[in-house]
C-alpha cells in the first residue's frame, strides 16, 4: 500500500488525474481480499491489483472510464448474475470493485492516512460503496478525524464503527440504516483499517540489507538498530522507515511493541543477544527469531535460563529462524525469514501446496 499511496501523492502534485479501483467484497475463492487496490493514472501508469490479474485489464478500462466522466463504478466480477461481468476471478470466486475519480477530497483522504501510517500510527479509511455519495471518504485516526461521507449521519455512526477497528489490520463492508423514521436504503460503506506490523530488525549485516528489503516490500515498518555505527549507516538500508544506533536491549526497552511486531535478531552475539532476547521474549511481540546455528541457539538457551526465563517463554524463540529452503546467500535467507513471517501472519503451514488439500486462500 506504501506504493500506492506514494504514486497517489505524486500525480496530485504533478497535476495528472487518476482513478483508484479497491475490492469491497469476495466470495468464494476471490484471490485477493477487500482493502486491496489498485491505482490508475490518466498517462496508464498503474500501481497495485485487484486480482491475481485476471479481471485487472477490465478494471484498468472501467479507470479509464471513470478518469474521462467522474462517475464512480461498483463493478461485481464471477458468478451466475446478470449485473457481473462476464469475466472472473479464475479461481471461481466472486469480487465486488469500486472505482471512483480521484478528486481533492480522495487525495487529502489518503494523504491523511499515509502521513499518519508514516508516523507509525493506525488509520481506518472509511469508504460509501452505495448511497447518494459513492467513494466519499472519512478518515478516522488516533489523532482526530478528516473528511466526510456526505451525511452527518453516515458520519456519526461510521466513526462509530471505526474506532472499533483502530489497530486491527484488515477491510469490511458495513451496512449503515438510515436515520430513524426516514424511508432510505442502508449505506454500504467500505471500512479498511491499516495498522501497519513493525519488523524491529537487530544486527547492521548483509542479511539485515536484505531482510530490511524483504520487510518493506510485505508492508512492515522496518527498523533496523545496531550498536555498531561504523556498520549502522543508513545509506545501506534505504527501505527501513528508521535506523537507530544503540545497544538493542536499550532500544527495545524504549519503544511499544504489540502483538503484532516481529523481532529478528541477526547479530549471534550473546552480548548483545542475551539481554535484548529476555526482554523480547517477555514482550507481547508476536514473532522472534533469532538468527544461529543450532550449537549457537543450545548456548543462548543456556544463558536464557541463566537469566531466569522460563521454558514457556523460551519456547516462543524461533531459532535458528525462517523456513527450511536451503538458502544460502543473504538475499535467500531474507526470503526464508520472510516465508516464515507471512505464515505466522495468516496461519500458512510454511509446507508447499502441491499435495495438500488445503484452502489456498483462508
Amino acid at each position: 500500500m506504501d506504493l500506492l499511496l506514494d504514486a497517489v501523492r505524486r500525480w496530485r502534485l504533478e497535476n495528472v488525474p487518476g482513478a483508484l479501483a479497491r475490492v469491497v467484497h469476495t466470495g468464494g475463492s476471490a484471490p485477493l481480499p477487500p482493502g486491496t487496490a489498485m491505482a490508475v493514472a490518466a498517462d496508464g501508469e498503474v500501481v497495485g491489483g485487484v486480482s491475481g490479474g485476471c479481471v485487472d485489464g477490465t478494471v484498468f478500462s472501467l479507470c479509464e472510464q471513470v478518469i474521462a466522466d467522474g462517475t464512480p463504478v461498483l463493478a461485481r466480477f464471477g458468478g451466475d448474475e446478470l449485473t457481473a461481468f462476464a469475466e472472473g476471478p479464475t479461481c471461481g470466486g466472486t469480487s465486488e470493485v469500486l472505482v471512483h475519480p480521484l478528486d481533492d477530497a480522495g487525495h487529502d483522504a489518503l494523504e491523511r492516512v499515509r502521513q499518519t501510517l508514516r508516523g507509525g500510527r493506525s488509520a481506518v479509511l472509511a469508504t460509501t460503496v452505495t448511497g447518494r455519495c459513492p467513494g466519499a471518504h472519512l478518515v478516522v485516526a488516533t489523532d482526530g478525524t478528516e473528511g466526510s461521507l456526505g451525511d452527518t449521519h453516515l458520519d456519526r455512526h461510521a466513526t462509530r464503527v471505526a474506532a472499533e477497528h483502530v489497530g486491527r489490520p484488515g477491510a469490511v463492508t458495513v451496512d449503515i440504516p438510515g436515520p430513524t423514521g426516514v424511508d432510505e436504503p442502508a449505506t454500504r460503506v467500505l471500512v479498511h483499517s491499516f495498522a501497519p506490523p513493525s519488523l524491529l530488525i537487530f544486527g547492521a549485516s548483509a542479511f539485515g540489507e536484505a531482510l530490511s528489503r524483504a520487510g518493506a516490500l510485505l508492508g512492515y515498518r522496518v527498523v533496523v538498530c545496531d550498536a555498531r555505527p561504523a556498520l549502522n549507516r543508513r545509506e545501506r538500508f534505504p527501505e527501513a522507515h528508521e535506523v537507530i544506533t544503540c545497544w538493542p536491549h536499550d532500544y527495545l526497552d524504549s519503544v511499544t511493541v504489540a502483538e503484532s511486531t516481529a523481532i529478528c535478531v541477526l547479530t549471534h552475539d550473546h552480548k548483545f543477544d542475551i539481554p535484548l532476547l529476555r526482554s523480547a521474549l517477555r514482550s507481547p511481540a508476536g514473532y522472534v527469531g533469532a538468527m544461529g546455528s543450532r550449537r549457537v541457539h543450545a548456548e543462548r538457551l543456556d544463558l536464557l535460563r541463566a537469566e531466569g526465563l522460563t521454558d514457556s517463554e523460551l519456547a516462543r524463540l524461533r531459532s535458528p529462524l525462517g523456513l527450511d529452503l536451503g538458502a544460502r546467500t543473504a538475499e535467500e535467507t531474507a526470503v526464508s525469514v520472510a516465508a516464515e513471517l507471512v505464515a505466522h501472519r495468516r496461519g500458512g503451514t510454511g509446507a508447499p501446496l502441491t499435495g495438500l488439500d488445503v484452502a489456498i486462500h483462508r
